[in-house]
């Protein structure tokens, strides 16, 4: 029987949070240190731009405080609307909201991005969108962005699964996250080859890997003859299905004729 309830009580929780998900957009909401601006058409003494406070209101002329914190556009207009005619000041306004700067909403986008700063979330946005706002991941970044979440574990998105996974796997933004894109991780690679120098590690990349990236062994090397150096140890003996790992130093040595 108590089975019988956690197996109903787990489909109510799906079925809440899959009808949150997907909810019709209500608009953005308001909040504090957005700027607005109230245009009352045909009664220019009542437009206002100004800055909703830190207490999430505004004040309008003659109708005084307004609370627009949480409203959307639509719902501020309507209500500068209902208190303009209830108070007697205007019969039939016709009330507009404009957002001039969004400020309470916003993403932070940092590390090898075309163009790191704060973004506005002036609408919904999955990570790929705001990547994509932010110059895309430059061709020095690592293949994966860390999503930071106040009280939720840091998560690892991988920048291929975003652009060709599902939902699931390019997550939607919420006010305060952040995103950071760290530099690609590299290692080393000498001796004789054909491509020597630094190069960027790809996901699951063995040294044979690495050697053809590098343009294969010089006509005197040997690709069953690697050297390895990894953190402070000693150049060890390395298989070419060795996973290349961050800060590695791949040495191919020359055959024995």
């Amino acid at each position: 029987m108590m089975h019988k309830f956690k197996l109903a009580v787990l489909a109510v929780s799906l079925a809440v949070g899959a009808q949150a998900q997907d909810a019709p957009y209500q608009g953005y909401r308001i909040g504090p240190d957005d700027t607005i601006q109230v245009i009352v058409y045909g009664q220019s003494e009542f437009n206002v731009s100004t800055r909703v406070k830190h207490d999430g209101t505004i004040v309008m002329p003659l109708i005084g405080i307004v609370k627009a914190e949480g409203e959307s556009n639509t719902t501020l207009a309507r209500q500068i609307t209902d208190k303009l005619v209830s108070g007697g000041y205007l019969k039939d306004p016709l009330v507009n909201i404009e957002i001039a700067s969004y400020v309470s909403r916003t993403v932070n986008v940092a590390g090898n991005v075309g163009s790191s700063g704060i973004y506005p979330l002036d609408r919904p946005y999955h990570v790929l969108e705001i990547l994509l706002k932010a110059g895309w991941v430059r061709g020095d970044a690592a293949t994966f962005v860390y999503l930071r979440r106040d009280g939720e574990p840091v998560r690892t998105l991988v920048v291929e699964d975003l652009v060709r996974g599902g939902r699931d796997s390019d997550p939607m933004l919420q006010p305060g996250d952040t995103l950071f894109v760290p530099p690609a991780e590299t290692f080393f690679i000498s001796g004789a080859i054909n491509g020597p120098g630094m190069k960027a590690i790809l996901p699951g990349m063995t040294i044979r890997q690495a050697i053809a990236l590098s343009g294969g062994v010089s006509a005197s090397g040997s690709a069953n003859k690697v050297g390895l150096i990894r953190g402070n140890g000693k150049e060890v003996d390395a298989e070419p299905s060795t996973k290349v790992e961050n800060g590695d130093i791949i040495i191919i040595k020359e055959r024995l004729f």
